[in-house]
């Protein structure tokens, strides 16, 4: 994959400075897929919003290719961000209700680096709203819910409407064992883009992937 230009420095401090759990040098690995996946000229999708961290970094690859960021998540928390969890933000707990509702950081984020009209967030379930989905992609970022059911929903809901030459980017793949909770749900499904053979990996960045859709995987989807 070519290299990509950096984002403006503006953007990159607005990432860094935002809530969130992506390092810098796996966002910039990010980036340059978006910019790469952003010259098919379709929309580039991401599934995990949390607080907007990594949509700033496809925010800004849209803005540079004419094209649409579009991010998905029901912004009530993964279940790594709950109370009592390792990754749990008391400050994403919505005051009135006691649950997470983290769309208002989410929408300082974007509003903050000037980025808001690159963007379309849809706030709902990923399964019900891929489920509503039409339309071509040429990039599907997966970074959503952590669990076997989550990430195999993400995969199964999103995956299919990925263009021919389109990237497929996973976040949190670890092949340790170990890490059964944080990543292990993510590289399955890692392993099943590869195994299917309806993808090729163009990038490692510790746990972020990038996979290219061949054309077979086209002739493959319907």
């Amino acid at each position: 994959m070519p290299v990509a230009p950096p984002p403006p420095p503006e953007i990159l401090a607005a990432f860094e400075a935002a809530k969130g759990f992506m390092p810098t040098h796996e966002g910039l690995a990010l980036h340059a897929a978006a910019v790469e996946a952003g010259k098919l000229g379709l929309p580039l999708l991401e599934v995990g919003t949390y607080c907007g961290r990594s949509t700033l970094l496809l925010a800004e690859a849209a803005r540079r290719s004419g094209v649409t960021a579009l991010t998905v998540d029901h912004h009530r928390g993964s279940e790594e961000q709950q109370p009592g969890w390792d990754y749990h933000d008391p400050d994403t707990v919505d005051s009135e209700l006691g649950v997470m509702d983290t769309l208002p950081h989410f929408r300082r984020t974007l509003y903050r680096a000037g980025l808001e009209e690159h963007v379309v967030a849809l706030v709902g379930r990923s399964p019900q709203v891929a489920a509503l989905w039409t339309a071509p992609l040429g990039l599907v970022f997966i970074d959503g819910g952590h669990t076997d059911e989550h990430a195999r929903a993400d995969y199964e809901g999103w995956v299919p409407h990925l263009a021919e030459g389109g990237l497929l980017v996973i976040h949190d793949v670890f092949p340790d064992p170990q890490d059964e909770f944080t990543g292990q749900a993510p590289y399955r499904i890692y392993l099943r883009a590869l195994e299917s053979g309806a993808f090729t990996e163009v990038s490692v960045t510790d746990s972020l992937r990038v996979l290219r859709r061949t054309e077979a995987a086209t002739r493959e989807r319907g």
